[in-house]
């Protein structure tokens, strides 16, 4: 199966309580100062690939998850606008620094540990 295949399959999965659940925990045990890709996320919680669901979960978390510590692969913020620039302020006030436009991820790049999430 070709890799455009799988991921086209993925989009389409079915929601899923655990897997939003599991995409919780790992984003906040993202420390203050630290953080994480939309993919490394996926990844801690179980899910490797699902990153786009990573996003969509923030997007309707209403802001009752540390969002601003999930970033694109890189660390480019990839909100647009305003919500970009408040992710920016809100991980400059948690000490995070930027190299351009991107968070310095030798510096910042929280590491999951996953066996801490296994029940």
């Amino acid at each position: 199966m070709m890799r455009h295949e799988v991921e086209r399959r993925l989009r389409r999965a079915p929601k899923s309580e655990q897997r939003d659940t599991a995409f919780r925990r790992a984003i906040r045990s993202i420390p203050k100062g630290k953080v994480a890709t939309y993919g490394q996320v996926a990844a801690a919680a179980g899910y490797p690939l699902y990153h786009r669901h990573v996003a969509q979960l923030l997007q309707k978390s209403g802001g009752t998850l540390p969002w601003q510590r999930v970033v694109g692969s890189g660390g480019a913020i990839k909100l647009k606008y305003e919500a970009g620039m408040e992710q920016r302020t809100r991980l400059e006030m948690e000490g995070v620094k930027f190299r351009g436009k991107r968070v310095d991820m030798i510096e910042h790049l929280h590491v999951f540990k996953t066996w801490e999430f296994e029940e």
